[in-house]
């Protein structure tokens, strides 16, 4: 073929040439011909062009023959092989068609502009891809949009700039597929192919760092953007990152400053604790102080450890703090106020739970803490309450309850009366919350009713004294106008009483009771009534007519701007009171001279005492003389009744200086123990003679106090001397002392006859004195004189007895006494 095809070539080059030859090469062998045939043939010019050019025209025919007939030949050569060569690339299409048509993979292909691409090949159905060509590329049908949107790019890429690609494309059936494009001869050409094996887990690796990234990203910029500091740190504890709320907070330039000097937004402590929580778990949370900007915030921590490292988190929570604490006040302070309250009040939850309940209600119903801590149900608690007859005796106990419980599906608060069995009568206010559960109120209305009751029974009973009254009585109101009076305002002021039932008004009254010796009293009583003056002060005094007549009068207000006017006639009782004024001056008068007298007897006394004893002192002494037994004993008389006389006659003075204010404590510290001692050793003989067992209880660091020393000793000695004097022969007196806290305490106690409860209470008056058995009284004057130097020390004297069982003193005396006054 190829060398047939060659000479058909070359001859086709040289036509003109070859039938120029042949034309030549006839012509001289016709004329050749001719002459050896031995004739002579006359040919014109003429016939031999004609003669030429049919010669040509038939060597050219004949040509022409030839070269169809090779032509012909060449065609079906060049056909044959054409078909031949058609087979092949038909069996290798038909190869090729089936490698492309697999399940596995799926090709695209874009020709010139505005040609529809070519689509061959399959996708597996569990990807996702349909087979329908047109279904197949509209690909945001079946892949994921992010998917979709990064293929759709890289295709125009590869079309218009012969970019080439290889994306790992996610369908919606959650799958995940590869589609590789390239340029083929000026084709687009994209493969699509399903990923298995280890391309799959690569790309899904790929995919999943990629997401892993972007959700990084993503997190990086909104923990960067939100208004809490956030940081990471690194194995060592130090900070790896930090947000920009982080870095403001500890003053930092930049987030990069914040890290590079380790700033740090919590104290030591705070780390620490924080530290000690992640020894027990993961997370830590607490709420930490920390300063920020000078102020000091209260921030929610939540820190979590890793193998990494730790991250953590700060809410500024200073003002859900402040709320919480204003809170927990506010409920703590509800809570007081509740248990302040007399009415009983519980709260229960939607659960019908106790929630809490105050003072009030754990006593009404007498129920134990530890019960109500435990939160009983309410139907737990009715059934307590029943058990204990606190809750009304029902015939129906279960429609009652259930007719209770019924308050929680209503709207709007119920109150219902429940008449105990003990005779209390609540009454009990059921208040639904709009959140669920309910509030009840048990408020005590026994002794308001028994108030109300008694209020109306001594309205009767005050209207029927008011009526009965001999004081006049006259009530007005905030107008001026009578509201209220007794028929002993209309009888002194000689009223018409059926005028007054009309209610006049406070001028009407004044201008029929004015009378020209009443000194404008009237004028202020209008005034006190209908005045404007907002003090509104009280009116009193006494009215004196001319017939003789005393009148006390007083305006006093009311509240309700209301004024009550009083009139007593009291003529009688203002000459009763000024007969008992002109017997009381005459009786001071006496009472004066009194005092008077015994100051001036006493201290006329004292002086022919004191010759007394010194004469009798000096008898016994023996250097003035011998004495026989009976003057000895006589002299002894003599001392001992002078001295006993002396000491009358010092105590009358001490109470007569006491009387007239002058008394004067000299104080100083003193010691209990020598003071009780000295005081004892005065009276020794008295102990012996009478044979009186003397028990004294005195503590060892007792100490002392701040007092006058010399009458703190009078005053012991005078209670032992009264205890000695009303002790049997051979009897026991007691004397104790103690101190409790800032109080010194003397107790003298006998057990003699006692006192009898008729003359306990006139003990402490001055010569009240009332021997008792055999022992004799004295001159009275004894504790009286305790009681009033018991006082200028700013303490106090308590008797106790009993007849026949005894009587025991007790003084009291601060550790650390004013200057008292003088007892009046």
């Amino acid at each position: 073929m190829r060398a047939h095809g060659g000479t058909m070539t070359a001859f086709r080059a040289a036509p003109p040439l070859a039938a120029a030859s042949l034309l030549l090469a006839a012509d001289g062998a016709f004329a050749a011909g001719a002459t050896d045939a031995g004739f002579t043939l006359a040919v014109t010019p003429g016939q031999i062009v004609s003669l030429s050019a049919l010669v040509g025209f038939t060597a050219f025919a004949v040509w022409a023959v030839i070269m169809m007939m090779r032509a012909r030949q060449q065609a079906e050569s060049e056909a044959a092989a054409l078909r031949v060569e058609v087979a092949d690339l038909k069996a290798a299409a038909d190869r090729t068609e089936a490698l492309i048509s697999g399940a596995d993979q799926r090709f695209v292909v874009w020709g010139a502009p505005g040609e529809p691409p070519l689509v061959a090949g399959g996708l597996p159905a569990d990807t996702g891809a349909p087979a329908d060509r047109a279904a197949f590329l509209a690909f945001g049908t079946w892949l994921q949009p992010e998917s979709a949107a990064r293929l759709d790019g890289a295709i125009m890429r590869l079309r218009d700039h012969g970019e080439k690609f290889s994306v790992t494309l996610a369908t919606t059936p959650q799958r995940l597929v590869e589609a590789a494009g390239r340029t083929v001869g000026g084709l687009a050409l994209v493969r699509f192919g399903e990923l298995t094996g280890d391309r799959l887990a690569r790309a899904e690796a790929e995919a999943e760092y990629q997401l892993l990234a972007a959700e990084v990203d993503a997190m990086r910029a909104m923990l960067t953007a939100v208004p809490m500091p956030i940081w990471l740190r690194d194995a060592a504890g130090r900070l790896a990152w930090v947000n920009a709320a982080f870095a403001d907070a500890v003053g930092a330039e930049d987030k990069a400053d914040a890290v590079n000097r380790n700033l740090e937004l919590l104290d030591t402590g705070a780390r620490q604790a924080i530290a000690d929580d992640h020894r027990t778990a993961p997370v830590a949370s607490r709420r930490l102080p920390a300063v920020v900007a000078g102020n000091r915030r209260v921030f929610a921590i939540s820190d979590v450890v890793s193998q990494s490292g730790s991250a953590g988190i700060a809410v500024d929570v200073s003002a859900i703090d402040r709320a919480e604490s204003a809170l927990a006040r506010q409920i703590d302070f509800n809570a007081s106020t509740l248990d302040q309250l007399a009415t009983a009040v519980a709260s229960f939850d939607p659960d019908r739970r106790l929630v809490s309940c105050n003072a009030a209600y754990r006593a009404l119903f007498e129920l134990d803490d530890a019960f109500l801590e435990s939160r009983p149900d309410e139907n737990t608690v009715l059934e307590r309450l029943r058990a204990a007859r606190k809750l009304p005796e029902q015939a129906d106990f279960r429609a009652w309850r259930a007719d209770l419980l019924a308050a929680y599906r209503a709207s709007e608060a119920r109150a219902q009366w429940w008449h105990l069995p003990d005779g209390q009568t609540l009454r009990v206010i059921a208040n639904p919350d709009p959140q669920g559960g309910m509030t009840w109120i048990y408020e005590n209305v026994t002794e308001r009713l028994d108030l109300e009751s008694r209020y109306n029974a001594l309205i009767r009973v005050q209207g029927e004294t008011l009526d009965h009254l001999a004081e006049g009585v006259a009530v007005f109101g905030s107008d001026g106008r009578l509201r209220l009076n007794n028929p002993a305002f209309a009888a002194i002021w000689d009223l018409d009483v059926g005028r007054l039932a009309f209610h006049p008004h406070i001028a009407e009254i004044a201008k029929a009771c004015r009378q020209p010796d009443d000194n404008g009293i009237w004028e202020r009583f209008t005034a006190a009534v209908a005045g404007v003056d907002d003090s509104r002060p009280s009116i009193s005094g006494r009215l004196e007519r001319v017939d003789g007549t005393a009148i006390d009068y007083a305006a006093v207000p009311l509240p309700g701007a209301q004024t009550m006017v009083t009139f007593v006639d009291v003529t009688d009782s203002a000459r009763v009171a000024r007969a008992l004024v002109e017997r009381n001056e005459a009786l001071e008068a006496a009472d004066t001279l009194k005092n008077a007298f015994i100051q001036h007897v006493s201290y006329e006394l004292r002086s022919p005492l004191t010759n007394i004893i010194g004469f009798a002192q000096l008898l016994a002494e023996p250097s003035v003389g011998p004495l026989n037994e009976k003057q000895r004993e006589y002299t002894g008389y003599i001392m001992s009744s002078s001295a006993a006389l002396l000491a009358i006659v010092n105590d009358i003075l001490d109470l007569a200086t006491i009387d007239a204010g002058i008394m004067e404590l000299d104080l100083s510290e003193i010691d209990i123990a020598e003071t009780v001692d000295a005081a004892i050793e005065g009276l020794q003989d008295r102990i012996e003679e009478g044979r009186i067992r003397l028990k004294t209880e005195i503590p060892d660091d007792i100490g002392g106090f701040v007092a006058d020393g010399k009458r703190i000793r009078q005053i012991l000695f005078n209670l032992l001397a009264n205890a000695i004097a009303f002790s049997p022969e051979g009897g026991q007196v007691s004397l104790s002392a103690a101190r409790a806290g800032d109080t010194i305490e003397f107790k003298v106690s006998d057990n003699g006859p006692g006192i009898a409860n008729d003359f306990l209470g006139s003990v402490f008056e001055r010569f009240s004195s009332k021997p008792s058995g055999a022992a004799r009284g004295g001159a009275g004057l004894g504790l009286s004189i305790v009681e009033n130097f018991a006082r200028l020390h700013g303490g106090a004297v308590d008797i106790v007895s009993k007849e026949g069982r005894g009587v025991t003193v007790i003084c009291r005396f601060p550790a650390r006494p004013g200057i008292a006054a003088a007892a009046e």
